[in-house]
């Protein structure tokens, strides 16, 4: 007999990336089901406004999820105005596309910090919170994309089988403890991030709406993985099963390789400007700094002076001599100012 599904009203839900999309959506369904939500996002006011819009108490605050600091104050601001936090959704994440050699290490690394260290923080802090608890459900949504690569994303490929190889072990290692973890892997979803791109042969490309159904059915159910459209579970594991140049062979009768090798810059430009910001946008250091004169190795640099070597002890007790002082560090110049941080 079926277990009955579990009642998510008065669940406290956390949303990263809210504000739009796949994130916007489930809030909704959420709010349908009468879960209490927080959204965040790194745009505060569209954050606040889609909060506005979708009522019912729902919060919006601002988040940077490449900052832990930034993600705990998020989470205490949501426990301090709706109650222990039930359900974390790690759902912001970009998708710049372009050839591997063409992409700047600027993107590949803002792409690693939002959607795998914006993961990882997202998940240490509410697993935290879940295991004292006894409770709680880590949900982490990844994508297709981190089951199977494809051309013209392979640092986007990266992190997303990075989200799916992280939720595993989290599953694997707080099994027992009441927390539950759930990984999502949608196709291309009709959304900003996959605009300009083709829609895979005989696979309708999904609404967000049909995504945030599949993760209110997994927080009922406790479902650890979800596919969506569910029949790519059962093509996966069977093309897992053929040669190597068979299953090249079905991903490119499906259209895998065009849907993201000719995209419609036209359709697409607003995410490609969105994403520009959000990459210029990053910290200061995550910028690559011009070439210098190599390091000195420490062993140049002036050392301090060392005491003289022990001597045997005299046959009556002398008075302590005083230490030899050190000598002083070099002078160094000044370092010029930091520009502060980009929110």
């Amino acid at each position: 007999m079926a277990k009955a599904p579990r009642s998510l009203a008065g669940r406290v839900v956390a949303i990263t990336g809210g504000a739009r999309g796949i994130g916007r959506a489930t809030a909704a369904a959420l709010i349908a089901r009468g879960a209490r939500v927080a959204i965040g996002d790194i745009e505060a006011p569209l954050a606040e406004r889609t909060a506005s819009e979708l009522g019912a108490g729902t919060v919006g605050l601002p988040l940077d999820v490449t900052s832990r600091d930034s993600f705990a104050a998020f989470l205490n601001q949501v426990e301090g105005r709706l109650g222990p936090l039930d359900v974390l959704i790690n759902n912001a994440g970009i998708m710049p596309v372009g050839a591997f050699l063409e992409e700047r290490d600027a993107t590949a690394k803002r792409m690693v910090d939002i959607n795998v260290h914006g993961v990882i923080f997202g998940s240490k802090l509410a697993l935290d919170r879940f295991v004292s608890r006894g409770r709680g459900h880590l949900v982490n949504i990844a994508s297709l994309a981190g089951k199977a690569a494809g051309p013209h994303v392979a640092t986007y490929c990266a992190t997303k089988f990075a989200v799916v190889g992280l939720s595993e072990a989290i599953r694997q290692e707080f099994a027992g403890t009441g927390v539950d973890v759930t990984v999502v892997m949608p196709v291309g979803v009709n959304t900003e991030l996959y605009s300009g791109l083709q829609q895979l042969r005989s696979i309708k490309t999904p609404e967000p709406e049909e995504v945030a159904e599949a993760i209110v059915e997994a927080l009922q159910t406790g479902r650890y993985e979800v596919y969506v459209p569910k029949r790519m579970n059962a093509t996966l594991r069977l093309t897992a099963l053929l040669p190597l140049r068979a299953r090249d062979a079905i991903g490119n009768a499906m259209g895998g390789k065009d849907a993201i090798t000719h995209p419609d810059h036209g359709a697409r430009a607003a995410y490609e400007a969105r994403m520009e910001r959000t990459i210029t946008a990053a910290r200061p250091s995550d910028v690559a700094p011009e070439a210098g004169p190599p390091a000195q190795p420490a062993a140049a640099q002036p050392a301090a002076a060392q005491p003289p070597p022990a001597q045997p002890a005299p046959a009556e007790p002398e008075a302590a001599q005083p230490a030899a002082e050190p000598a002083p560090p070099p002078e160094r110049e000044p370092e010029p100012a930091r520009e502060p941080e980009a929110v």
